[in-house]
């Protein structure tokens, strides 16, 4: 039998907003935080809009001396876990802490050190790199740091599936406490990787928005007019807990998490498969995971990025799944007001995706506006929707042919088998 789990507590970093509630506030009024990137020089590059958060201060929460020894993509994890932690109420002084621990996701890691450490070498010699080079860029060293800071011990480990790491991290997090080796697991994903090389790698393979005139229009995941996704930075953090381990405690609880699914396309190292044979097995994979039937599902946070390909694999992928139901099921993107946020997008999105079911309101997907005939599912256009959402689900795709799936849902009677 399954042990249940539930998700607890919530955390986000955005450029939108760095607060749960008042972020998703700002997704029901339609706000974007894609604009001319502020974070480093791009006069000479062709792309010149994303989300980055360019007057990030995390003084509240790290001191300045610290702050120096850890990367910008550490540093989000650490306000967006402090936060998730904060929300859940729990107190790790009376947790046995080898029953919790880190499962985190990131696309690219600390490519911020990487890009000044190499400035250093080059222009300053090999003596002059830092000797936190390493601690600061590896892919781990999130994880490891909120596990240093609260003092957490059972498993903690990094997940790195391009812009599915968020969502097979917690697809991990989620089997680590139904199979008994955990009790709580901070999970989710984080990114910061706005930099001249990061925009300069993803312009030049065709990816990105060029509509630099029009920074908040840039992102227009299923439309026709789109042109590439919107770069953005940011982390998204939830606590992932046993069910009758947050109920001794009195916790409160946002949604039951019901199953996950991946795959892989297993086709080409960029590009998803054309079909969206990848995506549909994931999708298939969380379905059957999650003990439910495919009516069950009401909406969906797609991937959406609002590159040419992803959207229509994806809307294929719906309809080889769902069949006659993927024109009843609610979908939207909210990377139409986020960016993309690469490694963190699907533990932003899940954030997102438990506030709908909630507060039984379905997100927009804002600028879109000339909908691609080939992308002909219920996209959520421009304004949000009120429904009674019971189930709901939160795609990420990635480069690599990663693709994972994860189903969350109103607590229900019963027990798992």
């Amino acid at each position: 039998m399954k042990r249940r789990v539930v998700v607890t507590g919530l955390g986000v970093v955005t450029a939108v907003s760095c607060q749960v509630n008042d972020l998703w506030q700002r997704i029901l009024a339609g706000e974007s935080g894609v604009h001319l990137v502020r974070l480093c020089d791009t006069s000479d590059l062709k792309v010149k809009i994303g989300g980055d958060i360019y007057d990030w201060n995390p003084s509240a929460y790290i001191d300045a001396k610290e702050a120096k020894r850890i990367d910008r993509f550490t540093q989000f994890a650490l306000v967006a876990g402090a936060d998730a932690l904060r929300d859940s109420g729990l107190d790790l002084a009376q947790e046995d802490t080898y029953r919790c621990g880190v499962v985190l996701g990131s696309g690219i890691g600390g490519l911020c050190e990487i890009e000044s450490q190499m400035s250093r070498l080059m222009t300053k010699g090999p003596d002059r790199v830092s000797a936190f080079t390493v601690p600061k860029m590896m892919l781990n060293a999130a994880g490891s740091m909120l596990s240093i800071v609260h003092g957490i011990r059972g498993p903690n480990y990094a997940v790195a599936t391009a812009c599915a790491s968020a969502t097979n991290a917690m697809a991990d997090a989620l089997k680590l406490i139904q199979d008994g080796r955990a009790d709580v697991i901070v999970t989710g994903g984080t990114e910061a990787a706005i930099t001249r090389m990061g925009i300069s790698a993803f312009q030049n393979i065709k990816a990105l928005s060029m509509r630099n005139d029009d920074p908040a229009g840039a992102s227009r995941p299923f439309d026709a007019d789109r042109d590439g996704f919107v770069f953005s930075e940011g982390a998204g953090l939830l606590i992932f807990e046993e069910l009758e381990h947050a109920r001794a405690r009195d916790a409160n609880i946002y949604c039951e998490v019901f199953g996950a699914g991946v795959s892989t396309d297993a086709g080409h190292i960029t590009q998803p498969d054309e079909n969206g044979a990848g995506a549909a097995r994931a999708i298939s994979n969380a379905v059957l995971d999650s003990q439910i039937e495919l009516s069950d599902i009401d909406y969906i946070n797609a991937h959406g990025t609002g590159t040419e390909l992803n959207d229509r694999a994806e809307t294929m992928a719906i309809k080889q799944v769902f069949g006659d139901h993927a024109k009843k099921v609610s979908i939207s993107s909210t990377k139409s007001q986020l960016g993309h946020t690469l490694g963190a997008s699907g533990g932003i999105e899940l954030v997102i995706t438990i506030k709908a079911l909630q507060e039984r309101v379905v997100p927009p997907t804002i600028n879109l506006e000339t909908p691609d005939p080939l992308c002909d599912l219920d996209y959520t256009p421009l304004q949000p929707r009120e429904r009674d959402i019971k189930v709901a689900m939160s795609n990420s795709f990635g480069f690599g042919g990663h693709n994972a799936c994860i189903v969350v849902g109103h607590l229900r009677n019963g027990t798992v088998q």
